[in-house]
């Protein structure tokens, strides 16, 4: 497998920029020409003394905004762990170049727009969870890699890695189209990674954790639900937990994904928006290819639909249902379990039900694993895809359950577990898995829905507290606004990064400036004047309390009336998007 570059050098001048190769006989350049974009690979020998020089981790990409083409590049990393002896980097901080030495060739408005999408591209690289590793393919799983042909293992880092995955493909095109530049760049995942040296019974093993997001269909909570017409799932997650011992190791795969059809849940100021299943579209055509995907890749689906079976939550259940029934596909079983039902009144333990129900199909599944002379000892022959509303939350509580049986077995096979010992009863790895299993649980939120996750308490201590409940409360208030007032600009922030939207130097008007109608800057004003003037006539009463009553209501009735006339139209309320107006924003 050919690696990439590990450590550069970039130097800066007024014409080109020089990245420079480091390590061990390393001589190669890659020049970037600052005016034409053009890019070549050159030698030391090329690199100006007069250049300003500045040590970089790797290179994200490139991309165009209004004044232009811009470099952007990771400035700090930080190590999380070595996977099979290869060490996998965390980028921390990134630096966003541009290739202009000015932008006074703009006009007012472009420059404000250039701002504006400069700090949307900053806003996915600020968001926590971008991954990389210089000579190893982090975009696949262990057993994907191991049945791959020889032809496959001598392609570089870019040309092999899944598309799915590679959050910085897009950026990376101009590199990618040059195959003697691959070394010089590697593909960056986004999600969550945690490695730890965990010892039970004296036996030291290293237990890994992998959650691969997807970037097709990728965007956040409200604004991207359902599939798109490819058949791609909105929050679509692939999770990996492996296990190395002497030389050992074993790979549990599970995925969780929207529902796979053509539903949204659009914000509109209530704290939950009704769901809405499309009318008008053809909901088998991009079922059926998903899942038709997902059994090539993965092999045989349980779908685990942990969704509310009432209120709401209940047609897009049955939507569901009725459409796996529909395919008629034997490699495919449906199971709904009401989650919060089942699990009301602080039951948790009823998880279990779940857990017990589905014990032989993960018997039947498997798991993937190499012994420790390198022979393919069983694979994974099927996948659990676990789904509720957002993916997040109940996706996760039970993702770790499946996990835990699928270590048992493994552990006890690798000789690490004792026959009749149980992983609850190992005290100081159970913390370990509990705790990386919640952080897991709260990446994913943050990349999706913009806050922690909910029931982490579970999932860390493996019981329901009240402080849990508060802190849930907390998160929720926190979606709420998110969802409402910042997530449009979040939303055209990821569809900018992936290149859903391009910016055209050569238009003059952006899809930024989208007029706002009166009643989004009028009525508010009303509603907060009328609220105060209610709060003045109660801390300054009038002569007679009637004439107070008077005011009160007045006011008190005006606040009201504008506050509902503000959630019928909520719509025109909310951040919505304004880049990419298509199918996954209807």
């Amino acid at each position: 497998m050919a690696t990439a570059y590990e450590r550069f050098n970039l130097h800066a001048t007024p014409e080109k920029f020089y990245i420079e190769a480091c390590g061990d006989g390393a001589n190669d350049v890659l020049v970037i020409d600052r005016v034409s974009t053009e890019m070549t690979l050159s030698g030391i020998k090329d690199i100006p003394p007069s250049g300003v020089t500045r040590p970089i981790c790797g290179i994200m990409g490139t991309t165009r905004l209004v004044a232009g083409m811009y470099l952007i590049v990771i400035t700090r990393k930080r190590k999380v762990g070595d996977l099979f002896g290869h060490t996998v980097w965390k980028a921390l901080e990134f630096d966003v170049i541009s290739y202009k030495k000015t932008i006074l060739h703009l006009t007012d408005i472009q420059m404000q727009d250039n701002k504006t999408f400069l700090s949307m591209i900053s806003n996915v690289l600020n968001t926590d969870g971008f991954y990389f590793c210089t000579d190893y393919d982090l975009t696949h799983t262990q057993q994907r890699l191991s049945n791959t042909s020889p032809d496959f293992q001598e392609m570089s880092l870019l040309e092999r890695a899944d598309q799915r995955f590679m959050w910085n493909g897009n950026l990376l095109r101009e590199i990618i189209a040059q195959p003697e530049l691959h070394k010089f760049a590697f593909p960056v995942i986004h999600g969550f990674i945690v490695m730890k040296p965990c010892c039970i019974n004296g036996k030291v093993f290293e237990w890994i954790l992998i959650s691969r997001r997807s970037c097709f269909r990728a965007g956040v909570r409200y604004y991207v639900r359902g599939i798109d017409s490819e058949g791609h799932a909105a929050n679509f997650v692939e999770t990996e937990q492996i296990v190395q011992y002497n030389n050992a190791q074993a790979s549990f795969v599970q995925t969780r994904g929207s529902m796979p059809f053509f539903w949204s849940q659009r914000p509109n100021l209530k704290y939950k928006p009704k769901p809405q299943i499309s009318t008008d579209t053809n909901h088998m055509d991009g079922f059926r290819r998903h899942f038709e995907s997902q059994v090539l890749i993965y092999g045989k689906q349980v779908i685990l639909n942990l969704v509310n079976q009432k209120g709401s939550e209940l047609p897009l259940e049955q939507a569901f249902a009725k459409m796996v029934n529909g395919m008629e596909n034997g490699l495919i079983k449906y199971i709904a379990f009401d989650f919060h039902k089942e699990c009301s009144k602080m039951r948790w333990h009823r998880l279990q039900i779940l857990v017990d129900a589905v014990s032989d199909m993960q018997e039947e599944f498997g798991y993937f694993m190499v012994s420790s002379d390198g022979k393919v000892t069983s694979e994974q022959s099927g996948a659990f895809r676990s789904n509720c509303m957002d993916c997040l939350d109940r996706t996760n509580v039970i993702q770790s359950l499946l996990a835990r049986r699928s270590l048992q077995s493994q552990l006890q096979r690798m000789g690490v577990l004792h026959v009749g010992q149980k992983i609850e009863e190992q005290a100081d790895f159970e913390k370990i898995y509990k705790n990386a299993w919640a952080d897991n649980a709260n990446a994913c939120a943050k990349q999706y829905a913009g806050t922690g996750a909910l029931k982490t308490d579970f999932t860390r201590t493996g019981k329901r507290t009240h402080w849990g409940l508060v802190m849930d409360g907390w998160n929720s208030m926190i979606r709420y606004y998110k969802n409402n007032f910042s997530d449009g600009f979040r939303q055209d922030s990821i569809d900018l990064f992936l290149g859903n939207y391009t910016v055209d130097e050569t238009e003059s008007l952006t899809p930024l400036h989208v007029q706002k109608d009166w009643k989004f800057l009028l009525l508010p004003v009303i509603m907060v004047v009328a609220f105060s003037m209610c709060i003045i006539c109660l801390l300054m009463a009038g002569d007679t309390w009637t004439e107070t009553l008077a005011y009160l209501l007045f006011w008190g009735m005006a606040s009201a009336l504008t506050a509902a006339v503000i959630v019928v139209n909520g719509r025109e309320f909310v951040d919505a998007p304004k880049l990419v107006q298509k199918e996954k924003m209807d």
